[in-house]
């Protein structure tokens, strides 16, 4: 597995385009992930800054896909401004298809919102369903969290990219992070809050959980504001010996 922006013809490449919980850090954004392929560009989550950093790697007229894991707003806020980009674009003649966005609708009324006239297209994903973008093939898990969430296991060509979405400790984890090349995987907490507040990994937990998988890499997202992050690494190798990243703004990572 390569850090580069090169991208063969069996590969999948991965962007981060924002690596934060809750609000972005200037010149990044929130929860926001590109996958491509040779025959796909799907953007996973689409939360506050989301369009201003794809732009940065993928024109707008390129985008197939949004894959969403739940409705928190640091995950969707920028859902609606994509809305209007896709009719400007395509009244413009610059897009000739719809964005197709996939979902859960555990929360209709949220998922209610996400179908833009002509423009875009909501589709319904639930935990153990199995979907194909391209060339790439997903399927999703349960997290636990406040609200209803999937985490999702991506493969392709032999690779398998698992993102672990906003949860606490659940074993689900595991069988669906099995073997992973590269582990996504939250970690909004320092290890000194582990057991005082619920929904999201701790670092050390964000370690035990890429060795209980196998996964060969692990690289730690959904980050927080404050601390030094430096130290969610080193929490992160007390409990995992493998290689270990903090999701950056602009990393690529190609499988």
């Amino acid at each position: 597995m390569d850090r580069t922006e090169r991208k063969g013809d069996n590969e999948m490449k991965l962007t981060i385009l924002g690596p934060w919980g809750a609000y972005p850090a200037a010149d990044s954004a929130s929860a926001s992930y590109l996958i491509q392929t040779e025959s796909v560009n799907v953007l996973l989550d689409c939360g506050s800054g989301a369009l201003a950093q794809l732009q940065r790697h993928l024109p707008l007229e390129e985008l197939d896909a949004v894959v969403l894991t739940h409705y928190h707003t640091d995950h969707i806020a920028d859902v609606y401004c994509l809305q209007h980009a896709a009719m400007i674009l395509m009244q413009l003649g610059r897009r000739t298809k719809p964005i197709e966005i996939y979902a859960h609708d555990a929360d209709p009324e949220a998922f209610a919102t996400l179908a833009y006239g002509e423009y875009m297209h909501s589709h319904v994903i639930a935990v153990g369903d199995t979907l194909t973008l391209g060339d790439l093939t997903w399927t999703f898990g349960h997290t636990t969290h406040p609200v209803p969430c999937l985490s999702m296991r991506i493969e392709h060509g032999g690779q398998t990219l698992v993102f672990t979405a906003d949860t606490a400790w659940n074993d689900d984890l595991v069988r669906i992070g099995r073997n992973a090349d590269l582990l996504l995987c939250e970690s909004n907490l320092y290890n000194e809050y582990f057991g005082k507040i619920g929904g999201h990994l701790t670092a050390g937990e964000a370690g035990r959980l890429a060795s209980q998988c196998g996964a060969k890499r692990l690289v730690l997202t959904h980050l927080p504001q404050y601390g030094d992050l430096g130290q969610l690494v080193r929490e992160a190798q007390e409990t995992y010996p493998g290689p270990i990243d903090l999701a950056r703004t602009g990393d690529q990572y190609v499988l």
